[in-house]
This record gives C-alpha cells, structure tokens and sequence, in this order.
C-alpha cells in the first residue's frame, strides 16, 4: 500500500518536472520583432504624413511643438524633432512628387498610346473606305461597258452606289459598325470585281441575321476580301471562290473570309495589309482579338478574325 501511495506523487513530481514553470506567453525575440515591425510602420506613417501634409500646416505643428517644448522645459529635443522633420519632409516631398509624376506619366502614356492607336486605325480605314485607285478603275470600267455591254454597265454603277451608300455613312457615325454594314460593303465590293473579273470571281456570304448587329471593326472584312481577291485569285487564271461566313465561338464572333485560289504567301502588301489588321486588333481590343491564318483541306486560304461579341453601338447594316 506504502508503494501504491508514493506512485502518485511519482507521477506528479514527474509532469511538474515535464511542464515546468508557466511558459511566458510570447519569447523575448518574437518581442522584439513585434516591437521592431511596430516602429517600422510607425516610421513610415510618420513619412507618409510627412509627404503628404502642407508646408503651412507642418510649420504651425512645429511652432506648436515648440510652445509645448518650452511650456515643459524640454525645447532641446523638440528643436531637434523640428530641425529632423523639415529634413525628412524634403526627402519625403521629392519623393512623393516623383511617385506621383512617374504615376501619372505612364497613365498619360498608355492614354495617348491607345488613343493615337485608335486614330490612327480609324483614320487609315476613312482612307481605305474610299480607295482612289478602287474608284478610278471601277468608273473606267463603267465608262467602257457604256458602249460595249450598257445593261452590265448599268449593273456595275448600281453595285457602286450600294458600296458608297454602305462606306459614307461610316464616316459620320460615332462607334463601332456594326457586321451587317461590313458585309452589305463586302458584297457591293465583291459585285463589282465580279463584274470587273468578268465571270472568274464566285462569291458566297453565309452571315446569319442574328450576327449583323454585332460590332465588328470597319473595314477589317473588306481588307481580308480584298487580299484574297488580289493575292489569292487574281493570280489564279480560271478564278476562284470567297466565302464570308460568321459564328459565335466560346463568347467570341469568329468572321472568316475563306479563298479557293493559289494560297497564302506571306510577303509583299498581304504581309503590310495583314499587319494593319493586327495592329488595329491591338489597338482596340488588347488581347482580347486575334487574327488566324489557315489552309483549308481543299487548298486555298482562310482568314479569321475573332472579336468579343458584343451588340454594335450603330444601327446594323443588312
């Protein structure tokens, strides 16, 4: 019984020997750095006000540091506390004004970046809208096929009326067209190389009517049809086909100009005209827009160009 008695105070003496005296609830270093993270930020809300408060106002702090300095005897280091301030209120200053003109900088350049991008892609496609070169051929042709083929003549004239009334109005509308003006462009555009091609030039448009009303960028289609029309089958002899077609693929509207003629070579104005498109892509949406060149299995080229979908903000063509 003696044995079984002096087992719990064997026990106990044991545990107080494991568990000690009360541990302190936070050690000496993890004091300090407490101590040290608080001067810091107590530091650095000091310069930040530094930084940011007026010269008159600090100057009134100081003057009333000083008052309570004398009042308690102590104006020595409130003196120093002034002198130590005004110094750091330069530093601090200097470098506030350089955060905020570095800040504000680079937000006015990124500003101007894209509004010159923006300018300059609109005015580029004001300047495509009407080609002079396109105008002059397309009214010599006409001129000529008044006195050998009038009604194909009177055809032609008709299909550039449709052209300029789907082109002008661009010019004076605010926003972004909207698809169905891009293809009653494309269309007129493509009667009157068919007519100018005389037979070689099939064309095919399979844009559902939902989809007209998405905006859709001005002139990036006519540019994909006309470099398929002069890189891809003008070349060809016997011609060829285009197809303009138009889908909604995972919230984007993917427009496609696809060719049958004798492929894509990247060089020489396609190359220039391609570029463009991308840069305007760029321009107005980020990377939120791309443009994909493709080989169809059938041979030919397929170009693609992918937007967000979103309802045009001008009435849409048809």
């Amino acid at each position: 019984m003696s044995t079984d008695q002096r087992r719990p105070d064997t026990g106990n003496a044991a545990g107080r020997g494991e568990s000690g005296p009360a541990a302190p609830p936070m050690g000496f270093r993890q004091a300090l750095a407490e101590i040290r993270k608080g001067i810091l930020v107590l530091w650095w809300s000091f310069f930040d006000w530094l930084a940011v408060i007026s010269w008159k106002a600090l100057l009134l702090v100081a003057f009333l540091g000083l008052v309570l300095g004398g009042f308690l005897g102590r104006p020595g280091p409130v003196l120093v506390l002034i002198i130590v301030s005004l110094i750091i209120k330069v530093v601090a200053r200097g470098k506030r004004r350089a955060e905020l003109t570095a800040s504000e900088a680079t937000r006015r350049a990124e500003s101007e970046q894209l509004e010159r991008a923006v300018l300059e892609a609109r005015m580029a496609a004001l300047q495509a809208q009407i080609e002079p070169h396109f105008l002059f051929n397309t009214l010599a042709s006409i001129d000529q096929l008044i006195l050998s083929d009038p009604p194909r003549a009177s055809r032609m004239q008709q299909s550039l009326i449709r052209y300029l009334r789907s082109a002008l109005p661009q010019m004076r509308e605010p926003g972004r067209p909207a698809l169905g003006q891009q293809v009653a462009l494309s269309v007129a555009f493509l009667d009157i190389m068919g007519m100018r091609m005389e037979g070689r030039l099939q064309s095919v448009v399979n844009v559902p009517d939902g989809l007209k009303s998405a905006g859709f960028p001005s002139m990036m289609l006519q540019t994909l049809v006309e470099n398929a029309i002069k890189h891809g089958l003008e070349p060809k002899p016997e011609g060829g086909r285009i197809e303009i077609g138009a889908e909604v693929v995972d919230g984007q509207l993917a427009v496609h100009v696809q060719d049958t003629g004798i492929g894509f070579m990247p060089k020489g104005e396609v190359g220039v005209g391609l570029a463009n498109v991308r840069e305007r892509l760029q321009a107005l949406y980020g990377g939120r827009a791309e443009l994909i060149i493709s080989v169809p299995p059938a041979g030919g080229t397929c170009a693609t160009i992918k937007v967000p979908y979103e309802v045009a903000s001008t009435s849409a063509g048809t």
